[in-house]
């Protein structure tokens, strides 16, 4: 068991606590081992094959493949990180939780053959995915699960998170899903962790749900409010929760589709349609509010099966912003400064 004490000031990866200052260039949301394939559908038939034909509909979720869905082989995810690692990233963060299949002794693994810094998260992801035994818990059991899962080790063994969550809610917000992010708030006060959260698709959840982490006492600025570029199209509202002091998260880097057929009345915007809305909060002055990543949830995402990979932002997008206009000090604190903060415990 480690202490809150000797936390302070440092972060924890799947290797163990390190220096926040080794962290570097981080991404702040992916999967690297996961099964996000909904319960109903996990004992049924594949779906298609991987192929030029079918690429382009497994990235946006147009056909059923439940194996697109999952990616639980050791060997793929250190190929697919050892890209990302060529490329300039030396730290990501695996939100694979409760529900999602978490695999923390083969993120060792992949962590020890790329020399990436992995931190993993932990809780629970929306209710569709949790155990049904679940429903009979109190808050008070969620909290002390996750304070375990910080201090002493998860699923099973002594690799400990980093952070919690992603806490995932749904819109509209159940029940239960209140009360695991109850827990991750007592959690958070407990630990001096992080919290980061999967919000519903209705553009005025992730408020709905930052208001509720205000009046349970969360500290607001170490909330990181996942999805944004899927979530969240207009700038009021855009402004009204950075005004909440939480850390915003444009985490589907790579997805230049504007089609989202998970929410088909919101448009997702494409990588240079990001940029512009993460300068529109840099100029009203919440540079150190913002975090980017890929959230690569889908097998054809990897560049193996035809996707964009782990190593798109470094490769792809910083140039982009240079060419936009970013100063490096601001790359710096989006890709660094930021992540570190939230990933240093308090």
């Amino acid at each position: 068991m480690i202490t809150r004490d000797e936390l302070r000031g440092r972060a924890q990866t799947v290797l163990g606590v390190v220096d926040p200052a080794v962290l570097g260039s981080t991404l702040m949301h992916e999967h690297l081992l996961w099964n996000i394939c909904p319960p109903s559908r996990r004992d049924g038939p594949p779906g298609p094959d991987f192929s030029l034909e079918s690429n382009w509909e497994m990235c946006w979720s147009q056909i059923v493949a439940p194996h697109n869905l999952i990616q639980k082989d050791v060997p793929i995810a250190v190929e697919a990180v050892a890209e990302a690692v060529s490329a300039g990233c030396s730290t990501i963060v695996e939100l694979s939780i409760g529900g999602l299949e978490p695999d923390p002794v083969g993120l060792q693994q992949v962590s020890r053959e790329t020399g990436c810094h992995i931190v993993m998260g932990c809780g629970h992801y929306v209710e569709e995915y949790q155990d049904p035994a679940n429903h009979a818990r109190s808050v008070d059991s969620f909290a002390a699960e996750m304070v375990a899962q910080v201090q002493e080790g998860l699923w099973g063994t002594d690799v400990r998170a980093g952070l919690l969550g992603e806490i995932g809610c749904q819109s509209p917000w159940t029940e239960l899903e209140r009360r695991v992010m109850a827990g991750a708030i007592i959690a958070q006060q407990h630990t001096g962790a992080a919290l980061t959260i999967h919000p519903g698709r209705r553009q005025d959840q992730p408020q709905e749900v930052m208001d509720f982490c205000r009046e349970h006492g969360a500290d607001c600025s170490r909330v990181i409010m996942d999805h944004i570029d899927r979530t969240i199209s207009d700038e009021d509202a855009l402004f009204r929760l950075a005004d909440t002091g939480c850390v915003l998260e444009w985490d589907l880097f790579g997805q230049e589709s504007s089609l989202y057929a998970h929410n088909l009345e919101q448009d997702m915007p494409n990588d240079a349609g990001r940029l512009r809305d993460i300068r529109k909060l840099i100029q009203r002055g919440h540079l150190h509010q913002i975090v980017i990543s890929h959230d690569i949830c889908h097998r054809a995402h990897m560049t193996r099966f035809g996707g964009w990979g782990y190593a798109h932002i470094h490769k792809r997008v910083l140039p982009l912003m240079r060419r936009r206009g970013f100063t490096e000090a601001e790359i710096r604190a989006i890709l660094v400064d930021t992540p570190r903060r939230m990933l240093t415990f308090v």
